[in-house]
């Protein structure tokens, strides 16, 4: 197993890790150790059979299940795709509330969630000729950027992130009551120590407010910082091979998708979601949990 880094500041590219077998506690703490280093790691040549993916991510923590959806894949996986049940190309939908590109913006998956999301797991089968790179930014790096003056400024603040809030800044309502409760506002704090002791930024476009601030002050806060974190020096944008599994961790990283010709091109990619402790359990129910 090596490791080979493809950005100045993270991301490392790995080979030599069999996703195909059972997951031996030399490879867990190989590739804990290189999490810790680098935030994301790019496993080539990984198993395309959806049972093996779920085994490799549930060695590193209980999944978060998605919601239950269509049976193209397994149930523990994320569809990440453009495909219906069938595998064709889903068409464009028009009346649709919110278009695929609304969500290309750099994001943190499950900050709805109140469990801590350690890690995301995702592989491509199916990958377009062009476009549909995913891109990354470790805030790690951001926060060791950021004047001293902004490190003490928000030390300790919590921010609040909500999906619709963020949508209604890009001009989206949804009316759907019940998707709303499904996906509540959450507070977690917007500076975390990662796994290797650095100091990270938590944030995302759908970090919308700050706990006790004036909402207008919070936004212009949180625009400034994210404004600082999507400068080009710190991006790596990933080009997609079939058979990449590509992990990241989700407390010190932000990530986005890029566009791609998506009623032309098939986009087959399925993603698992661990959290660091806990039941394996869905997002939504998990709410509905610390609802009660």
């Amino acid at each position: 197993m090596k490791i080979t880094q493809l950005h100045p500041r993270f991301i490392g590219e790995v080979v030599g890790v069999d996703t195909s077998g059972p997951v031996t506690p030399e490879t867990v703490k190989f590739f804990e150790d290189a999490m810790a280093q680098y935030a994301v790691c790019i496993i080539r040549d990984a198993s395309l059979r959806d049972e093996d993916h779920i085994r490799f991510s549930r060695a590193f923590g209980p999944l978060e299940l998605p919601p239950a959806g269509g049976k193209r894949i397994a149930p523990e996986l994320y569809d990440i795709s453009n495909l219906d049940p069938h595998g064709e190309i889903i068409p464009p939908n028009p009346n649709a509330q919110a278009q695929a590109v609304d969500f290309e913006r750099f994001h943190t998956d499950s900050p709805f969630n109140s469990l801590p999301t350690k890690w995301s797991f995702l592989l491509g089968y199916i990958v377009p000729p062009e476009g549909a790179n995913t891109e990354f930014i470790d805030t790690r790096a951001v926060y060791e950027d950021l004047p001293q003056s902004m490190k003490v400024l928000i030390e300790n603040l919590q921010a609040d992130h909500d999906l619709f809030r963020a949508l209604q800044r890009r001009g989206v309502e949804f009316g759907d009551e019940a998707m709303r409760k499904s996906y509540p506002r959450m507070t977690h704090p917007l500076v975390r120590t990662s796994a290797s002791g650095r100091k990270a930024l938590y944030m995302g476009w759908h970090a919308v407010g700050i706990a006790g601030w004036d909402q207008a002050q919070a936004e212009a806060l949180l625009d400034e910082l994210f404004a600082f974190a999507t400068q080009p020096k710190y991006v790596y944008s990933h080009k997609w091979r079939q058979a990449d599994m590509v992990v990241w961790d989700n407390r010190c990283t932000m990530h986005s998708a890029t566009s791609f010709e998506r009623f032309r091109f098939k986009r087959d990619a399925r993603r698992t979601t661990i959290n660091e402790y806990g039941p394996e359990v869905s997002a939504i129910e998990a709410q509905r949990d610390t609802a009660h």
